[in-house]
């Protein structure tokens, strides 16, 4: 739950049965899971040790995609792959924001991404990327 984007394989079962030992998740498990399904059904998955299908996960927003057993490694490196091709600058800054939105308020979100905004603006890879795309070609990115 602490990965940026979750591929699953369609046999991965997803749960948190810390209760059945006499203690809770630990390492972030009751804050992580609770914010991606919500609390009522965080509540029931570790209370009673309820196991979430791979399918159930993708439906409450746990993981990004399920995909067959033999692909799911091919499948995360596709999508990583796809991450990486972009300006590292924007990524970082764009993954920074998502994170302050995760753990701020719509308010101190909203402040974080403006800065965030303007920092990229004056990054080489902004200008690139948008004469990259006035050119039609594809940007090559110097990631400052």
């Amino acid at each position: 739950m602490a990965c940026d984007m979750i591929v699953a394989s369609e046999t991965a079962v997803f749960g948190q049965p810390e209760i059945n030992l006499g203690i809770l998740p630990g390492g972030g498990g009751t804050q992580r899971l609770t914010r991606a399904v919500g609390k009522a059904l965080a509540m029931e998955i570790m209370l009673t040790d309820r196991r979430l299908s791979a399918q159930e996960a993708l439906q409450y927003g746990l993981v990004n995609r399920v995909v067959a057993p033999e692909s799911y490694f091919e499948e995360a490196v596709k999508l990583a792959s796809k991450v990486a091709e972009r300006s590292q600058v924007a990524i970082f800054l764009t993954r920074d924001a998502i994170q302050k939105a995760y753990e701020a308020t719509l308010q101190e979100g909203l402040e974080f991404e403006r800065r965030n905004f303007f920092m990229a603006f004056g990054t080489e890879d902004r200008q690139e990327g948008m004469d990259a795309f006035v050119e039609k070609r594809k940007a090559v990115w110097k990631n400052r």
